[in-house]
């Protein structure tokens, strides 16, 4: 009996060997540049893995008008240089400077060693804008309420990104209409770089602007809270009561008190009550006495005094 091994039926037909299509071709205009990226197809349309180098075939040109003519687009379109694959990912900057004031489509398309391509990717249009002016004089102010942010620039929009300490990523934290923000967020003793990008209607998109010139704030505490207010005394026959409206500053430590007998000079009476609210018990009766109170906060902050209250102890 003889043995072996190996398929057996009817020859398998030969691979077609027809690269996959892109599908995440995606564009955007920066200053002057297009900037498009898309991953090129690592597998056939069989789901065999591509063995020979690819070739890319990125086009720019015109939008035509409907109908949409694919071969037409592509015969007058212009052919972009192939970029390197870095990391899976081919990414183009073009200028843009021929295409300014006009709708353009752009796709892109792999040819393997066979000859054959992959067809066209998916295809993006949008209008070509003049070069948005990137935004000048970025300064970061530190203020009680956060980080205030300002800078010099047109009409539009403006995205702001922040990057905190060293850390790489600078990501995106607002997107505002006028040329300032405030960062409420920011941490006193945290170093923060700012960046401001301006971004203009291009069509069904925008245009974004370089990225401007990075402005850093490393906020501190030096911001005192606000006087306390409302203050109310009472005198008794055997001491001086007082209340007051609570601070709603959230780093506050708590109050201190001070005390003028009659006409003479204050002196600090208590350090950091906790409550909006004292009871002066080393009081003599027959005398009036005047207090003052001041908010202190955690970094040792201290407010402006309140306005002096008189107390006559009975």
């Amino acid at each position: 009996m003889a043995a072996g091994c190996g398929y057996v039926g009817d020859p398998l037909p030969p691979l077609a060997n027809v690269p996959g299509r892109i599908t995440d071709l995606a564009a955007v205009q920066r200053g002057g540049r297009l900037i498009i990226h898309f991953s090129p197809p690592t597998r056939t349309t069989e789901d065999v893995a591509i063995k020979a180098p690819l070739k890319l075939d990125l086009r720019i040109g015109t939008a035509a008008a409907a109908p949409f003519d694919a071969a037409a687009w592509a015969q007058s379109a212009r052919q972009i240089p192939a970029a390197p694959v870095v990391n899976g990912l081919a990414e183009y900057e073009v200028p843009a400077s021929e295409w300014v004031g006009k709708e353009v489509t752009i796709a892109a398309r792999t040819v393997g060693s066979n000859g054959k391509d992959s067809g066209w990717s998916n295809f993006v249009n949008f209008n070509v804008a003049p070069a948005p002016a990137t935004p000048a004089a970025v300064q970061a102010r530190p203020e009680a309420d956060g980080v205030h942010l300002s800078w010099q620039g047109g009409a539009g929009q403006y995205r702001v990104f922040r990057r905190v300490g060293d850390e790489k990523a600078a990501p995106l934290m607002a997107t505002v209409a006028a040329p300032e923000w405030v960062d409420t967020q920011a941490e006193f003793g945290k170093t923060y770089t700012y960046l401001v990008q301006r971004i203009v209607p291009a069509g069904a998109g925008v245009a974004e602007s370089e990225i401007s010139e990075p402005a850093t704030a490393t906020p501190r505490d030096v911001f005192p809270p606000a006087a306390p207010a409302g203050i109310r005394a009472i005198g008794t026959a055997q001491s001086a009561e007082l209340t007051w409206e609570r601070n709603t500053e959230p780093d506050l430590a708590g109050y201190r008190i001070y005390r003028a007998t009659g006409d003479g000079a204050f002196e600090k009476l208590e350090e950091l009550v906790q409550v909006p609210a004292y009871s002066d018990r080393k009081v003599e009766a027959g005398k009036t006495y005047r207090y003052q109170i001041t908010a202190v906060d955690q970094a040792g902050n201290e407010s402006a005094r309140s306005a002096a209250i008189p107390v006559a102890v009975q």
